[in-house]
């Protein structure tokens, strides 16, 4: 899967996993920035402010370009943020925010529990986890002849546009939404059609 297009998180989920009298609570949304993501942790502690802990790992963006972060969050170093955020590596998921709250039981789980805790409880919140796909889009405009609006019309729909607006005066110029992969490839049909004469202008990026 391309990093034009991938799986996000398409609401927000919460399941829990009981251990030893501890309750693992795991709450899982999308964020597109870092911001957004640390704005649902601090949502997320200030909606359960009694509990012991608030481990998140988050994963912006998808392929090449990713922005990580996570927390063990008072845990034991290593045995909570970096299971966590491990799983959600293992999850072709962009655009992920994942919070397991912590309310302590009683019984200490010891390293590898708190590991064995915090892996299941993210895994199971994914496993549940319903998912959209985000396809990147550019904003195009193109100006044509009258006689290449038909053409266009098919080369549009071919390429997934979404079109905002079509001005028609001496020319047509089309204003669309395209995936960024097919902007290669709709510019090369284009340039065909018109023998080199129309070439889509990106108007932002």
């Amino acid at each position: 899967m391309s990093s034009s297009r991938y799986k996000i998180p398409k609401q927000t989920t919460r399941t829990e996993y009981p251990v030893s009298n501890s309750r693992f609570i795991t709450t899982v949304t999308n964020a597109d920035t870092v911001e957004k993501a640390r704005q649902f942790i601090h949502q997320i502690r200030a909606e359960m402010s009694d509990a012991s802990h608030h481990v998140y790992a988050y994963k912006i963006g998808y392929g090449s370009s990713v922005i990580e972060g996570m927390s063990d969050d008072g845990e034991p170093t290593g045995t909570s943020g970096p299971p966590t955020l491990a799983v959600l590596r293992g999850a072709a998921i962009g655009d992920i925010v994942l919070v397991t709250t912590r309310y302590f039981g009683g019984t200490k789980l010891g390293t590898g529990g708190l590991v064995y805790a915090y892996t299941n409880a993210a895994k199971e919140a994914i496993s549940v986890l319903p998912l959209e796909e985000k396809v990147e889009r550019k904003f195009v405009g193109v100006t044509i002849p009258y006689t290449l609006y038909e053409r266009l019309k098919q080369l549009t729909q071919t390429y997934e546009g979404i079109v905002e607006d079509d001005e028609f005066d001496a020319e047509i110029t089309r204003y669309l939404y395209l995936p960024q992969e097919h902007i290669q490839p709709f510019t090369n049909d284009l340039r065909e059609l018109s023998a080199g004469q129309v070439k889509p202008i990106i108007l932002e990026d």
